[in-house]
């Protein structure tokens, strides 16, 4: 054999290569799941029957993908909507120049069914919102590696809406899916175990999530300083006010007309200001909220993921008990901690989410409350008044929000919401509703 050939591909070396898993699956250990079994079928199971969905097939996802099938797992689907731009390069090792303005996820299937044996990895190339909960269903484990907030939110939101329960209240375990999500920023990192239902999941802790950067308008208007102040002007003023694309088109980050056009008006604004360092990749930066990537914070975060996958799969080993941070930014540290799960969390908890609002509140205040509160992006407000279906507010239908809007300087009251009154709450960070219980406080004279 040459120096440097893999042996994967060499029929005679097919059963060896999953000794070292054997070893694992076979014997017992000081360390192992109370529950774990050795046995050799372990190993057939994860192999020959156990599904996963990996989300997202970018650096991270490149690195999951990888490291899954050298672990033995043969059945997976990728899912991912973006297409391979050059600056993909240097860091999700999958892609090659030849491949730039194909979907990520057919290029990353090719690569590794063509480079492993008898793995199976399906793509799929579209929005994860564009499947329903019969095909997240059939997974037996679901990995993320996603750098958008929303969408792990969306995905967290699906699971959570996959649970069942007995008439007595209690989760039945079968119905449990678990998630396990990495990310990475820069030199940093963190991969967690979410089992929906059992522990903490996303939306129970999205203080943890670092805060996305906003300029103050006057700064970008009048004062610009940084690079960044310029796109920021050709993003959020000249663009809607232009429509270079036409009326009403939203800018696409992955559209290399739209950041060329912004890129050029950022050019402009930079020019007047005397602001050097606006280039097409801080453009696109900017518009799409990319924090640089680095190669080796995916892998080291990949490579835990994967580890949390296998032991979900075959129980020899607990796992993480429930999120682990990586930090390389100053030598290595790594601490692992227990993610509380929130009771009054309007994703997973089973009870209701209660707000108390003054009779005087307006549809406004409990609009703001929930983008504040819970993080959610345009939420739609729907409710039941005298027995009739009524919508409050519905932000995502434009013809639908010019009627409703007019409803959110009226006060609660005055819409038919009195105390101890439900309304359901519908947003794109998930795709399940949430009940809220408004209580109303009274001013006693």
């Amino acid at each position: 054999m040459e120096v440097g050939c893999s042996p994967i591909n060499s029929s005679a070396s097919q059963d060896d290569r999953w000794n070292h898993l054997q070893t694992v699956l076979t014997r017992t250990s000081p360390l192992a799941h109370p529950e774990f079994e050795p046995n050799e079928e372990t190993l057939s199971f994860i192999q020959d029957t156990c599904k996963l969905l990996v989300v997202g097939a970018g650096g991270l996802g490149c690195e999951l993908m990888k490291d899954l099938v050298l672990m033995g797992f043969k059945n997976i689907d990728v899912i991912d909507m973006d297409t391979i731009d050059l600056s993909n390069l240097n860091r999700q090792f999958l892609f090659r120049p030849k491949d730039i303005g194909r979907p990520k996820a057919d290029v990353a299937a090719e690569f590794v069914n063509n480079r492993v044996p008898g793995v199976r990895i399906k793509p799929h190339c579209c929005p994860i919102q564009d499947y329903d909960a019969d095909f997240y269903r059939q997974f037996h484990i679901i990995v993320c590696g996603l750098d958008s907030v929303v969408a792990r939110r969306w995905m967290n939101g699906m699971l959570v809406s996959l649970l069942t329960y007995t008439d007595d209240g209690q989760l039945d375990v079968s119905s449990v899916i678990p998630l396990i999500d990495g990310g990475t920023e820069g030199f940093k990192g963190n991969a967690r175990v979410i089992l929906p239902g059992v522990s903490a999941c996303i939306d129970c802790t999205l203080d943890l999530y670092p805060p996305q950067v906003n300029y103050p308008l006057c700064t970008i208007a009048h004062t610009p300083r940084l690079p960044e102040h310029c796109v920021e002007y050709a993003k959020v003023l000249l663009w809607p006010k232009e429509n270079p694309f036409g009326e009403g088109v939203s800018i696409d980050g992955d559209n290399p007309d739209h950041v060329s056009w912004l890129l050029e008006q950022a050019e402009q604004r930079a020019t007047q200001h005397n602001i050097t360092g606006v280039t097409y990749r801080l453009t696109q930066g900017v518009v799409k909220r990319i924090i640089p990537a680095v190669a080796s914070s995916n892998a080291v975060i990949a490579a835990a993921c994967t580890s949390e996958v296998f032991k979900m799969a075959t129980s020899c080993s607990p796992p993480l008990s429930n999120y682990m941070v990586f930090n390389d930014t100053d030598g290595v540290y790594t601490y692992s901690f227990e993610a509380e799960k929130r009771e009054d969390c309007p994703t997973c908890s089973i009870k209701p989410v209660t707000m108390t609002f003054h009779e005087d509140a307006t549809l406004q205040d409990l609009y703001d409350h929930l983008i504040q509160t819970f993080q959610m992006k345009s939420p739609s407000l729907t409710t039941v008044v005298n027995g009739n279906n009524k919508t409050l507010y519905m932000p995502n239908v434009p013809s639908i929000e010019q009627v409703t809007k007019k409803n959110l300087k009226e006060k609660l009251t005055v819409l038919g919401i009195q105390d101890n009154h439900e309304i359901v709450v519908a947003d794109p960070t998930s795709p399940k509703q949430v009940i809220i219980i408004i209580r109303l406080t009274f001013d006693m004279s």
